[in-house]
């Protein structure tokens, strides 16, 4: 079965066609800066045991335009990996908001389509770009079965203590105000592949996705129990651009006293916030090059994403009563060893002991940064959202 695995952003689609049941990845690609001057496509396919990789630089208006370039270079006759766009049986598309309509997988349907679009106000920058994919690839791939996986859909199984809200109850039976938590496809992806590596099905673990946004999750027995983002993704860790838990008197504050409006206020906290307000750099790459240097910026930037991550382990230990195993997984927590010292330095007491020169050295695939006998695991176990996409899209259909 072909699934092909769309991830729909406001200027970008990064998409994966995925060979299932094996898994295989044929192809793929990011095109990014849609709707802007000087657009880029990666596009990388895998055949014959050979990787191959076309930059290009076209203006590429929208989505469509964008989709439309994607479904050329699959059936390109030089580097085509398949011969018609027929032969894509499965599109699986990325949804960030699901509410409480949607706690599992869908194959997607006018009515399926509606209560996405209706759920706009619950994520404005990521579901009108998911939505407008749906129905772009219905258009471009017409004979495949459209199929949603719904980032919201791993969290909820939290209970109510959990996800509800301390205000009156008529926001919650009305409006839907709750904690819906985020990342969940990623969260559910690692904590799977952590239960099979310590060949345990009842496990405590702890996620921690940490890429532009980041956010944890704390998972007993597969299911998840708790997580830090909430009625939407700006809540809990601190990340890329966005704030993350914040007193809610500064917003008051920033309104009243400083004559911001709400619209500014928001952009403040989820576009010009977290490292890049303390650093003006974005990309923790960038920021820990200056933190070598000793730039305090960049240190305190540094000590404060770590110090609220700690913070975050401390609770959900508590909250799970014990652990089995720490796993820090995306971009920063796959790749940023710094990251992982200052996050579970001193924390003996908990059980939780680093492994200085393996988290230095670093691994491929699942490894272990704790120290050798340790009761709790510290693991990197690599993400991959697209293929647990291709997973529950394959796992609904057989």
């Amino acid at each position: 079965m072909n699934v092909f695995v769309i991830n729909s952003g406001s200027s970008s689609i990064k998409y994966q066609l995925i060979r299932m049941p094996e898994g295989n990845v044929v192809c793929s690609g990011l095109i990014d800066r849609i709707g802007q001057a000087g657009s880029i496509i990666k596009h990388k396919t895998f055949l014959n045991g050979k990787e191959e990789l076309q930059t290009m630089q076209i203006n590429i208006i929208d989505h469509a335009a964008g989709l439309r370039e994607v479904a050329h270079l699959l059936i390109d006759p030089v580097i085509g990996v398949i011969k018609s766009s027929d032969e894509i049986q499965v599109v699986g598309h990325r949804v960030v908001h699901g509410g409480e309509s949607f706690s599992k997988t869908m194959i997607i349907t006018e009515d399926v389509k509606e209560k996405i679009r209706q759920l706009f106000p619950l994520a404005p920058l990521h579901n009108p770009p998911n939505y407008l994919g749906i129905g772009v690839a219905e258009k471009i791939f017409p004979n495949a079965k459209q199929i949603a996986v719904f980032d919201t859909a791993f969290h909820q199984t939290m209970p109510p203590v959990s996800y509800r809200v301390a205000i009156p109850n008529e926001f919650y039976d009305k409006h839907q105000i709750r904690a819906y938590g985020f990342h969940g496809t990623s969260h559910k992806y690692v904590s799977e592949r952590t239960a099979a590596y310590l060949k345990k099905q009842e496990s405590k673990i702890i996620t921690i996705h940490l890429g532009n946004g980041c956010s944890m999750a704390a998972i007993k027995n597969g299911q998840c129990v708790d997580t830090t983002m909430g009625f939407g993704p700006m809540n809990g860790l601190m990340m890329g651009t966005r704030a993350g838990d914040i007193d809610q008197s500064i917003i008051f504050h920033m309104v009243n006293q400083l004559g911001l409006s709400l619209d500014e206020v928001n952009n403040i906290l989820n576009k010009k916030s977290g490292v890049l307000g303390l650093t003006i750099q974005s990309d923790m790459r960038d920021v820990k090059a200056e933190y070598k240097k000793g730039n305090k910026d960049a240190i305190l930037a540094y000590e404060m994403y770590a110090y609220r991550i700690k913070k975050y382990i401390g609770a959900y230990m508590a909250v799970l009563n014990g652990l089995d195993a720490l796993v820090f997984t995306a971009g920063v927590g796959e790749n940023d060893e710094l990251t992982r010292d200052l996050s579970t330095r001193d924390m003996d007491h908990l059980g939780i002991h680093l492994d200085e020169r393996k988290n230095l050295n670093g691994g491929k695939g699942i490894f272990e940064i704790g120290k050798e006998g340790a009761a709790i695991k510290i693991l990197v176990v690599p993400t991959n959202e697209e293929r647990e996409i291709a997973e529950q899209c394959y796992s609904l259909l057989k």
